[in-house]
């Protein structure tokens, strides 16, 4: 008795000390590809105040050394794409800082800067404080509107305040994801405070203005500096004291309102405040485990509540009126529903339904006010859609869950809206483009944006209209909506054989035809078709990315993806045999992408014939060699907490199929956990037996048939108690039966083709013989990557970014034509490649130096010049420049000495013809090649 009660007192004095938000570390994901927001935040915070590391970074913050150009009240957490916010800056600074300024878009409108260097920073939940090589320190934390900023100046300091400043700047006006300034003044009103407007457009969706108004307010009074910076859209204001505090107030609407949303509490009772409510939200699921789980899982419920963000009473229109709402509940920064209705949306179900039930409220109120639902939305526009209309599966997944607060019968109108009204030319805005083309045929046709995506979508989206409509009584419409939800199977290619597997889903033109090549781009000049394979990834670097046939997947990724009839896609795959077959084949190869959300079910699917356990292994191994505790423990873009709501589900042994009322259950990554739910019951979770193998679940001494649970039992509380076993199912062979042992599943084990964010995945294992770099023009945009090759037998391993291409020898000595595939970034491997890349064939270089001239990509280019140009280390190379007879592009190749010696030794500089500079190539991709001179190790 006496060791019980002092364990109850531990575990009390545990509860009282430490509290779960100490567990969240915001710099998870900040690096590398995760992009998350590492500054202060409330949950859904309006504002989200930071460092502008330059205007690139689309969270704002860069690591150091890179430079900080001040701080920002407005940012997005997890985005890939163009950037957007970044609004009015502030910036300390000393009376001897340099003031930079740059060219703009905008003549006679500088951009001013006056960049810091730090030399040490700390993040924290709700904190964030750097020191400049000044010794200037910054403190900022945030409320939901208003930011707070402490100051410590080593002596009497000033602040620079700038409306002109946002992120994605760019010195061409009017570039596609670019943000660009419409206007904005500031006013001085008094010494202790300064009010003003900005006013920007586009950015990531293309967005029409938005404006930010804002009350900047001081504790200590100011005077204005009368210097070159000071003007009506910069302040330069000069601080006596050493110790500043300031507060920001952030408004969409008015001035006023700024003022208005900023708290009387000092700087410590807000972060105070801030804390406790973050504690609030994350303390509902208490979980037992190591520091590093800890760290990882409540980091990953915290990025889940970043966006979108609550602009209620902030919406710069008018909203309709709906009885029961109030005012009504208006949320922004839908970045995009694509992305978060799988994960995203039902963890919020689960921890915050409130939250969601507004959520959705507001999506129904953009609809009443627009017409349509978004399936994006940021600065208060809808833009851009990805795959579908979304925000059906939202509001399917609030249905089945009983998620009240909802007008359903508005709701089923709006999904109607989307899947029965083209948007015509706003098809990128909202809707669902293409539309017309899919009622008429099925499916749409290869041409039509994304054409891929979008029809396995909609089939989707048409399947959640069926199950509101048939919950709502409107049994025939549910009937012509489930029959429609079976489009997907009108691109399946049912005969289709690649690497191992049978039936994909494919291009098919408007007549019907399968499509085995495909034209690609719209060049006057340059007309190629390239095949189309599962694993064809993105078109030629002329045609946008967004316009390919599948947008961030590839077919053999899409063609598992059909989480609302999954036992179709069985049949259509031969039966359970042949489906566990596929899965394993397609682990196995390679071909899963972590990266990104179409690919998020599939390891779960396993679960349909059988084998959860099977589900539990995949399941656990991409956790293991993709999710970590540090800043770059993201394995792709975050997506407003979509990548993070992956993980936290799985760490909990859960997973939803949205739009559905049941969860999938895994294994848990977490030894134990209990779950505080909206209703005050409890979920306790525990695992118990021997070995690692997923044996059943039971919820309150009941097993639960077919490993899952719908959300009512989970609402029931009680107990779960996952069962585990040392041994397989009685004759079942699992994923050691491929030869691969149960202890030692790790993904790069399956494959030397799979992808790996930490490493170049397939790279070959010999050392790569040469590097270099490649600077690339691109539609104007500049990118520096870089280049490392080798011969691997007769296949050379060309690597650019983190994409292969292994190209046979054939083609080296061969080939006609460059390769155009375009480097990625997730480990991407082209298997027999065709054509080269950055360097011509041999035939090609006989060809020049025989005739003068040699075709290649259907162009006769010519030579016009012999010239010397120097390697990094001083040697002189012999090149030849040549020009297109078609469109004047031309050509520096260097030339190998001699070429048919050198083209088998792969440690010799120039064992390539390689093509140094190519210039003015009117399909936007120019680029400057260098070659560094000594040998990889």
């Amino acid at each position: 008795m006496r060791k019980y009660l002092l364990t109850i007192l531990c575990m009390m004095a545990s509860t009282l000390v430490a509290q779960v938000w100490q567990h969240v570390d915001p710099r998870i994901g900040s690096v590398g590809v995760g992009r998350t927001f590492p500054g202060p935040c409330m949950p859904f915070g309006m504002v989200k105040p930071g460092p502008d590391c330059g205007v690139l970074p689309n969270a704002g913050w860069a690591q150091m050394p890179e430079p900080v150009l001040g701080f920002s009240q407005t940012h997005v957490s997890g985005t890939g794409g163009g950037q957007k916010y970044g609004n009015v800056l502030i910036q300390p600074y000393l009376p001897a800082a340099t003031i930079v300024e740059q060219a703009s878009a905008q003549p006679g409108q500088p951009w001013r800067m006056i960049p810091q260097r730090r030399v040490s920073e700390d993040i924290a939940l709700g904190y964030y404080s750097t020191t400049f090589d000044s010794d200037i320190r910054t403190e900022i934390t945030t409320a939901e509107r208003c930011s707070f900023y402490r100051i410590h100046y080593p002596s009497a300091g000033n602040l620079f305040v700038d409306v002109t400043h946002f992120l994605g700047k760019d010195s061409v006006p009017n570039l596609r994801e670019r943000q660009q300034f419409v206007g904005g003044n500031l006013q001085v009103v008094s010494d202790h405070e300064v009010t003003g407007h900005t006013t920007i457009r586009g950015g990531w969706n293309n967005g029409d203005a938005y404006t930010v108004f804002f009350c900047l307010q001081t504790d200590e009074p100011f005077l204005v500096c009368c210097d070159s910076v000071t003007t009506l859209q910069h302040a330069s204001l000069r601080f006596h004291d050493t110790l500043v505090n300031l507060k920001i107030g952030i408004s969409y609407v008015s001035v006023d309102q700024a003022r208005h949303n900023i708290p009387a509490h000092d700087f410590d009772t807000q972060l105070s405040l801030l804390r406790n409510t973050w504690e609030q939200q994350l303390s509902k699921v208490q979980i037992a485990g190591t520091p590093e789980q800890c760290r990882m899982f409540y980091t990953a419920l915290y990025h889940t509540m970043l966006m979108p963000v609550d602009k209620t009473g902030e919406a710069p229109f008018s909203l309709p009126f709906r009885e029961g709402q109030g005012v009504g509940s208006y949320y922004d920064d839908y970045y995009a529903i694509w992305d978060t209705y799988r994960t995203s949306s039902p963890l919020l179900t689960l921890l915050c339904p409130d939250r969601q039930t507004a959520i959705v409220n507001s999506l129904l109120n953009i609809y009443a006010r627009e017409g349509y639902m978004p399936d994006a939305r940021s600065g208060d526009c809808n833009g851009r859609t990805q795959g579908g209309s979304n925000a059906e599966v939202v509001i399917a997944d609030a249905f089945a869950k009983q998620l009240g607060g909802i007008d359903y019968q508005l709701a089923l109108e709006a999904m109607l809206k989307d899947a029965t009204v083209d948007p015509g030319a706003d098809h990128e805005k909202h809707g669902r483009g293409g539309l017309t083309e899919y009622n008429r045929l099925g499916y749409i046709p290869y041409g039509i944006d994304r054409a891929g995506n979008r029809t396995m979508e909609y089939a989707f989206c048409d399947w959640c209209i069926a199950q509101v409509a048939r919950g709502l009584g409107q049994k025939t419409l549910a009937r012509e909506y489930l029959k429609k939800s079976r489009s997907w199977r009108n691109l399946w290619r049912k005969d289709y054989e690649w690497d191992g597997m049978r039936g994909f889903i494919l291009p098919k033109d408007a007549q019907g035809r399968w499509l085995d090549s495909v034209p690609w781009g719209h060049s006057k000049v340059f007309r190629p078709t390239i095949p189309y394979t599962p694993v064809t990834k993105v078109a030629p670097w002329y045609l946008p990315w967004w316009s390919t046939f599948f947008y961030e997947a590839t077919s053999e990724e899409y063609s598992l993806s059909v989480p609302h009839d999954v036992p179709g896609l069985i049949r259509a795959c031969g039966g359970k045999k042949q489906f566990r077959q596929r899965l394993d084949l397609f682990f196995e190869k390679g071909y899963y992408n972590v990266q990104n959300e179409p690919s998020f079910l599939t390891p779960c699917l396993y679960h349909w014939i059988g084998r959860p356990d099977l589900s539990t292994q995949r399941i656990h191994q991409i956790v293991r060699d993709n999710y970590t505790d540090r800043p770059d423990g993201l394995p792709g873009n975050d997506d407003s907490g979509a990548m993070s709501s992956w993980l936290a589900f799985h760490m909990m042994g859960l997973y939803p199929n949205a739009g559905t009322d049941y969860y999938l259950l895994n294994l848990p990554l977490l030894p134990e956990y209990t779950f505080r739910l909206p209703n005050g019951r409890r979920l306790h979770v525990t695992t118990s037996g021997t070995g690692d193998m997923f044996k059943a679940a039971y919820l309150n001494g009941k097993r639960l048939r077919g490993a899952r649970i719908t959300h009512q039992q989970l609402m029931e509380g009680g107990e779960l108690v996952f069962k585990t076993s040392p041994d397989l199912p009685k004759g079942e062979e699992g994923l050691a039966g491929s030869g691969l042992s149960k202890n030692d599943l790790s993904v790069a084990a399956f494959s030397s083709s799979v992808t790996n964010n930490n490493t170049h995945a397939g790279r070959s294992s010999s050392p790569l013989g040469r590097s270099g770099e490649v600077l690339f023009t691109l539609n104007r945009q500049f990118r520096t990557w870089p280049i490392s090759y080798a011969w691997d037998g007769d296949t050379l391993s060309f690597i650019c970014k983190q994409t292969t291409y292994r190209i046979p020898r054939t083609e080296v000595e061969h080939a006609t034509g460059f390769c155009w595939l375009s480097p990625q970034t997730d480990g991407t491997i082209h298997h027999n490649a065709r054509g080269t890349f950055c360097f011509i064939s041999r035939d090609a270089l006989q060809s020049l130096l025989s005739t003068g001239s040699f075709l290649y990509d259907g162009i006769i280019w010519r030579r016009i010049s012999k010239e010397q140009r120097l390697l990094p280390d001083g040697t002189p190379v012999s090149c030849l420049r040549v020009r297109a007879d078609i469109d004047a592009t031309e050509m520096l190749i260097a030339l190998p000495s001699p070429y048919v010696a050198t083209v088998s030794q792969p440690n010799s500089l120039l064992s390539l013809p390689f093509v140094l500079e190519m210039q003015g190539n009117p399909l936007g991709i120019d680029w400057i090649l260098t070659l560094n001179p000594s040998t990889s190790k």
